[in-house]
């Protein structure tokens, strides 16, 4: 990125974030505004995807509302964001979890966890 556009944009982005990854189940907080009345919203789902750097830096949140998926993109450092808590912490074998858009049911939010196994000793 341009070091100019780096110097503008640093005043806006958010230092303090959750720690959360690609896998991980999410409730995300938002401000809504209703006329002349603020609310927050819940939106909790998994994070499928996990884009960008700096201002542009962007989460998708999947969840299945009714038998049917929604998507939702949140910008990391949007103002309308109150906090982000993190519900389930998984380690997924993939930077993407596209796939789950192509499952139903229960399959649909089962991030398959990646175990280390170690290595078998020679004896």
């Amino acid at each position: 990125m341009n070091p100019i556009i780096k110097e503008i944009t640093a005043v806006q982005v958010k230092h303090i974030v959750a720690p959360f990854k690609v896998g991980d189940g999410v409730r995300v907080h938002t401000k809504v505004r209703e006329g002349d009345k603020e609310r927050v919203q819940v939106f909790a789902g998994i994070v499928i995807a996990h884009k960008g750097s700096g201002i542009h830096e962007t989460f998708t949140v999947r969840r299945i509302s009714y038998g049917e998926g929604v998507e939702r993109v949140f910008p990391v450092n949007s103002p309308n964001i109150e906090r982000i808590e993190i519900e389930k912490n998984s380690e997924p074998g993939r930077a993407r979890l596209y796939y789950l858009r192509d499952r139903t049911g229960k399959a649909a939010m089962a991030v398959k966890e990646k175990r280390y196994e170690a290595p078998a000793k020679k004896v």
